[in-house]
């Protein structure tokens, strides 16, 4: 047994506050009678959500330098504030994931809290790629030590971490893209400046199946999950 709005978001339906919405709306049904929330349910019960549910849009952004993913501070822009996103149900756009302010590129925009953690979750090894740029010229042993994975953190051993093995295709003396399956903070750049590097520009060019494609900085197009 498992409450109503754990089941719904087992079942990829809604997030639970989106379930605890839909069911106080009303809209959900458990064996034909209306549920309650909290009311708890069986993998055997039947779970319908009738009448007109929450319709979820998902939109490419190219991030511009300059502007921060989220909460910015003051005197700085986000990406909600500055792009022209059509309006959606249920609430404002948010992210999926982030970029630094000083990174341009690739972020996901949506109202569907429900693909969140399958999107970040390390353990969904989701590839993102990035086209990188440092201020030295690319040797092997750069490009094996990053494939490898390298020691990131603070003096304290106890913040040292160690990257996952990632892929390192060199396009020029001082270019090279970059595929991670993981997202720690400010990652690339942590990891170029521990082996003796600093990143000059950094942008993401896809998520997944996603592409920047041919988007110019501020732009945006909707596209289906």
């Amino acid at each position: 047994m498992e409450r109503i709005n754990v089941a719904l978001r087992n079942k990829g339906k809604a997030t639970r506050r989106e379930a605890d919405e839909l069911v106080a709306a009303g809209k959900v049904f458990v064996n034909g009678v209306k549920a309650t929330l909290g009311m708890q349910v069986a993998d055997t019960d039947t779970i319908e959500i009738r009448g007109k549910g929450k319709t979820y849009r998902y939109f490419l952004y190219n991030k511009p330098a300059g502007i921060v993913t989220t909460q910015p501070q003051p005197g700085e822009k986000d990406i909600v504030t500055t792009a022209k996103f059509p309006k959606v149900d249920g609430g404002k756009l948010f992210p999926i994931g982030r970029l630094d302010k000083e990174s341009t590129g690739l972020i996901i925009m949506t109202n569907d809290g429900r693909i969140t953690d399958d999107l970040l979750a390390p353990e969904k090894s989701h590839e993102k790629e990035y086209a990188v740029t440092i201020d030295k010229r690319i040797s092997n042993s750069f490009k094996t030590a990053m494939e490898k994975g390298v020691k990131i953190g603070g003096d304290d051993k106890m913040d040292v971490y160690t990257t996952k093995p990632c892929r390192i295709t060199i396009t020029s003396d001082n270019t090279f893209t970059i595929v991670l399956t993981e997202g720690k903070n400010r990652q690339i750049r942590r990891m170029t400046e521990s082996l003796g590097a600093k990143v000059t520009k950094l942008e993401r060019i896809r998520i997944g199946k996603f592409m920047l494609g041919k988007m110019k900085p501020g732009e945006w197009r909707e596209v289906k999950m």
